[in-house]
């Protein structure tokens, strides 16, 4: 049979590119190597608690539109990301706002919270940041950078913060009220029912392969199709040829805990000490207010990047950058492959900037 379009990949970008093919008339087939749809954001339901396996994924826009396109699929409730942080046997409220100063310092008033934090960059005479320690030591201070940045940063990325880039913390927001969302954007929740329900919906009507692998069987799928909507990762579609761009990877350790009804009183609590192995847990009932009689954790390990890996997220750095390029060049001279997604366009993506994406993508594809 042939498709108008075959898309590699059942993940979001994959599948409201999909979605809005098929309204336009258009045949297509979607396949993925996995044994489910919904690439990332794939949420399992454990009796009764959807279980984020691939991580935490909370719904935010500013985007009116965006949020509007993607309530078509799901309901979402009001939960509002608020995560803690435990440093040792410290919590603090995140992100950085007057909560964490007044635990860090016992202070009261914004003025305080300032002058606490000046006084400690002027003491400090950063004028000019050589790495991250440096910047971030310029931007918030000795003591939010000692127990909320240097050691969850370290194992984020693998190596201590004086080896990093100052680019990679531009800046760290500080805010000087007693308010603990953590976004700032207008519309925020969590889809009643999971992730991959909204998926479901998306690709309704369309052929679907699981368990397919499209580079194994490259030829065959190419001659199914018109054209190839492709988002795996571009380097690894070219064969490495101008060599392989880094991401970061991240293993999960999910348990269920049937003789505890609520772990940590919180869906995400980040783990700042150094010592502690892994960045975070998550307990996956609490975005859904899920009153179970048991639970579910999951433990996050940050980890480099090997073939073989799930790549997560992209090392966007000049290196990396300047080899993504390359392959962009061929990319931008194939008539029959389109790339998209964050490992086609290597690029990191909210969920929101993911469905922009694809949308960009069919106003220039299927006017």
């Amino acid at each position: 049979m042939k498709y108008d379009y075959l898309i590699v990949g059942a993940g979001l970008f994959g599948a409201v590119f999909a979605y809005e093919a098929k309204k336009r008339g258009k045949k297509c087939l979607i396949i993925d190597k996995r044994d489910h749809i919904a690439g990332n954001i794939y949420t399992k339901n454990v009796d009764g608690i959807n279980v984020h396996e691939y991580g935490a994924h909370i719904f935010h826009t500013s985007d009116k539109a965006i949020w509007d396109y993607i309530n078509q699929f799901a309901e979402f409730n009001n939960y509002v990301n608020s995560p803690i942080a435990r440093y040792k046997d410290q919590l603090y409220n995140l992100p950085f706002n007057m909560n964490t100063f007044s635990k860090m310092w016992g202070i009261v008033t914004p003025a305080e919270a300032r002058a606490k934090i000046d006084e400690q960059i002027k003491e400090l005479n950063i004028t000019e940041p050589k790495n991250l320690e440096e910047q971030a030591l310029s931007l918030v201070g000795r003591d939010v950078y000692e127990k909320l940045i240097k050691g969850y940063t370290k194992k984020q990325w693998g190596r201590d913060c004086t080896e990093l880039p100052a680019f990679i913390i531009k800046r760290l927001p500080l805010r000087f009220t007693y308010d603990n969302n953590y976004f700032n954007d207008r519309y925020q929740g969590i889809p009643i029912g999971g992730y991959t329900a909204i998926i479901e919906k998306m690709l309704d009507g369309i052929d679907l392969e699981l368990k397919s692998d499209y580079l194994e069987n490259r030829e065959k799928y190419d001659s199914m199709a018109d054209k190839v909507l492709y988002t795996g990762m571009i380097d690894q579609f070219y064969d490495y040829q101008f060599g392989v761009l880094s991401y970061r990877s991240v293993r999960f350790e999910t348990q269920r805990l049937d003789d505890c009804d609520n772990y940590q009183g919180n869906a995400v609590v980040n783990y700042t000490a150094e010592e502690v192995p892994y960045t975070r847990i998550i307990e996956h009932k609490h975005f859904e207010f899920g009153k179970e009689t048991f639970t579910v954790i999951s433990r996050e390990y940050s980890s480099e990047w090997k073939k073989g890996d799930e790549p997560y997220y992209p090392v966007n750095n000049d290196e990396n950058n300047a080899l993504y390029e390359k392959y962009k060049e061929l990319s931008d001279k194939d008539e029959k492959h389109i790339f998209g997604g964050r490992l086609g366009m290597y690029k990191y993506f909210d969920m929101d900037k993911v469905i922009a994406e694809a949308l960009k993508l069919v106003e220039k594809e299927l006017v």
